[in-house]
């Protein structure tokens, strides 16, 4: 039993030796920043992973922490794996912190097709600053409805991402909303690709672009820059005043 046992685990080491890593990558609408790393045995099972990372991590921007992206890969060359957008969705505490009592959380579900040919399920809600009517919440489902469904018709793929996640569509909502009833919040609870269409252009300017840090050299400028100027040291030599024969010292006439 403990010759088995141990060729068993030797089995399983020896295979995951042989795997390799394999770099995950954002699609060029996130400027095609590394999403992490995967092992694999080889290509053919690195296709179809999907990769998660918030908007935080991307950015560094404490304030989309609650916001996480969904990638999936679809082509590998080499090591290297990139991925297509696959949606995205809220944290389920963010959500919590939101309905709370005396609070009405209105959902609804929209299904659309970009002008690139993109096909997206979108979820948003609202939450009312208070209670509010069956009625009410039918003329806010029907709102987001057609608030979403005109944005995705004039917008590419790209495009609806990034209304979605940096919240132009929310505030579009919200604006629209106003006349129905005082809303306090409006999200766009998830999205999910149902059907790829064209790819983005790779000149397309980038939903998310990394921070950069000013290069070696312009940070050394920059602190030479901010030195104060040299200031001379030298002493000015004081005249010493003339001494007579007695060794009786002469004031200096003006």
């Amino acid at each position: 039993m403990a010759q088995k046992a141990r060729a068993a685990a030797k089995k399983i080491k020896d295979r995951w030796r042989a795997k390799e890593w394999y770099k995950i990558y954002a699609p060029d609408m996130f400027s095609r920043m590394q999403l992490g790393e995967t092992p694999s045995n080889g290509p053919e099972s690195v296709m179809g992973r999907i990769a998660e990372a918030t908007v935080q991590d991307m950015t560094g921007d404490f304030s989309k922490m609650h916001i996480k992206l969904r990638f999936k890969v679809h082509d590998v060359r080499g090591f290297d794996a990139f991925t297509l957008y696959e949606g995205h969705n809220l944290t389920s505490d963010y959500v919590r912190r939101l309905t709370r009592r005396k609070r009405t959380k209105t959902d609804t579900v929209v299904d659309v097709i970009t002008k690139d040919g993109w096909e997206v399920r979108v979820k948003p809600m609202a939450v009312s600053e208070q209670r509010i009517q069956a009625s009410q919440e039918t003329a806010i489902r029907n709102i987001m409805k057609d608030s979403v469904a005109k944005m995705a018709a004039e917008s590419t793929i790209s495009d609806l991402v990034r209304k979605m996640i940096m919240g132009d569509m929310s505030k579009a909502i919200s604006d629209a909303s106003k006349i129905i009833v005082p809303v306090k919040r409006i999200e766009i609870g998830k999205s999910e690709v149902l059907r790829s269409g064209k790819m983005p252009e790779p000149d397309e300017q980038p939903i998310i672009a990394p921070a950069e840090e000013p290069a070696q050299d312009e940070k050394i400028e920059e602190i030479e820059e901010q030195k104060p100027a040299d200031v001379s040291t030298e002493e000015t030599p004081v005249e010493q005043p003339a001494e007579s024969e007695d060794g009786s010292k002469e004031e200096k006439e003006e």
